[in-house]
């Protein structure tokens, strides 16, 4: 929005804004917020910053846990949820070191940026392309426990066709599985996506189109357009923003859990990706299988060799594993294939114009931290076109059929995604040097990540569910 401090200072004058708003991000991917009197930002906070304590955000130990956070003006937005006229960015993270400060490596702005750098240092690329795909809930209301004597939860919503039986039904509900594209008066969140939209575009993210998704309590999508990775990474932060204080501006919740609802469609973050070099796009081969280059072949194969400990970043919560399970769409078998949403790579074949040839990872959710996500998926990538991995060469396709309607025999000879988080964390373990090379990933941020979730898997782990009482409690 703008280029240097002048020009904010020359906006809140003329638009009346009164406190300026800066966002920053902690180790799971969440926004954190400190908030100044719009007259007090200056050119000298370009440059000496905002000074905080780090050590609350999660990363490793570092010798100084005073940081410091500089903003990035170009990122700037009027904050619509906000009542005083609030203008909010996010911006960078330094250690204090004198007498000069300096990156703070663990940062995720500056993992995914280190990522690209290492890309360009290869000569393989200049710029990696990413369109995520937001597959979402919007529900009435949620209520949970989880306490000693009692743990569950509750769901409420009127589209549901579990609300059919409700005085205030008026008879339209979508019915499990069968909300893909379902038009109104079923779709009640029809009017909720535009709005959604709309802020999404005033905050500079391109909507590509949005719709209801399949499953039939709430279940939307909202689909970007293709954009550099950088970008799609600050995008992604501020569009889980935007659906969740839409959602809530309206009397709603939003979520986008991988699996709240048993039995039905689970969430998705389905990430397409090309790379380009010179302008020119490196995926596309008239000659190819589905139309891929040789590059975009080894860039599936570096994908597929290290998606298992992918996992533990694009996939880093206990619930993404019970969306990835057969029969919903979700992928759980390792390959790749043309127009088959049952591979974990999946070539879209309505894409025929070279300069957007792609394909997609569908594996991440939105739990992720999506800096890190994006940047390991890059690094994963380069690490099959470096070492030339061609995934024909290991059973991994093309899966050119439903791999859920295999005999027992043939899907025996597959392999899959991790089945839970604790074994994505074990893979993550065995294989990461491809996310440390270059200085992209620092070893002591995956142990970190490592020991964090780990230990937050084993707290839901620790907890009996109401299913199991259900199946044991008279036995």
């Amino acid at each position: 929005m703008f280029q240097n401090a002048a020009e904010v200072q020359a906006y809140i004058k003329e638009n009346g804004i009164r406190f300026v708003d800066f966002k920053m991000i902690d180790l799971h991917g969440r926004w954190r917020h400190l908030c100044i009197p719009a007259g007090r930002f200056d050119e000298s906070l370009m440059k000496s910053g905002i000074g905080f304590d780090g050590s609350n955000y999660g990363y490793a130990a570092v010798e100084n846990s005073d940081m410091v956070f500089i903003p990035d003006v170009r990122t700037a937005i009027v904050d619509p949820f906000v009542e005083a006229p609030t203008l909010t960015m996010v911006g960078d993270v330094m250690v204090i070191d004198h007498p000069h400060n300096r990156p703070f490596d663990q940062y995720p702005r500056n993992i995914i940026r280190r990522a690209v750098e290492f890309m360009r240092e290869e000569g393989i690329a200049d710029e990696m392309i990413v369109g995520p795909e937001f597959e979402f809930h919007v529900f009435d209301g949620v209520a949970y426990d989880v306490k000693p004597d009692c743990a569950g939860y509750r769901l409420t919503s009127v589209e549901s066709a579990w609300s059919a039986g409700s005085e205030d039904s008026n008879g339209y509900h979508v019915r499990a599985h069968e909300g893909y594209h379902a038009d109104l008066p079923g779709d009640i969140h029809y009017d909720l996506r535009n709005e959604m939209c709309e802020e999404l575009e005033r905050w500079n993210v391109p909507v590509k189109y949005h719709h209801h998704e399949v499953g039939g309590s709430g279940q939307m999508e909202i689909e970007t357009e293709l954009i550099e990775v950088c970008k799609a990474a600050d995008d992604t932060m501020a569009t889980k923003y935007v659906l969740r204080n839409c959602a809530a501006r309206s009397g709603k919740t939003a979520t986008l859990m991988p699996k709240p609802i048993r039995g039905e469609a689970g969430n998705g973050m389905h990430v397409h990706m090309l790379l380009k070099k010179d302008g020119r796009p490196l995926f596309y081969d008239e000659n190819g299988y589905a139309q891929l280059s040789r590059t975009a072949m080894y860039f599936i194969g570096g994908l597929l060799k290290h998606v298992r400990s992918l996992c533990a970043l694009t996939n880093p919560s206990t619930n993404s594993y019970r969306r990835l399970v057969p029969g919903f769409e979700a992928p759980v078998t390792i390959g790749y294939a043309s127009a088959n949403r049952s591979a974990v790579v999946r070539i879209p074949a309505y894409v025929k114009s070279p300069d957007k040839k792609r394909f997609e990872l569908r594996n991440p959710d939105a739990t992720c931290n999506p800096y890190f996500a994006y940047a390991a998926i890059l690094m994963a990538g380069l690490d099959g076109v470096r070492n030339k991995i061609d995934p024909a060469n290991y059973n991994w396709g093309p899966f050119d059929f439903n791999l859920f309607a295999l005999p027992e025999e043939e899907k025996a000879k597959l392999t899959h995604l991790p089945a839970s988080l604790e074994e994505a964390l074990d893979a993550l373990e065995a294989d990461h040097d491809y996310l440390t090379v270059g200085g992209v990933f620092p070893e002591r941020l995956l142990n970190t990540w490592m020991k964090t979730v780990r230990k937050e898997a084993r707290y839901v782990e620790s907890y009996p569910s109401p299913a199991e009482f259900e199946m044991y409690y008279d036995l």
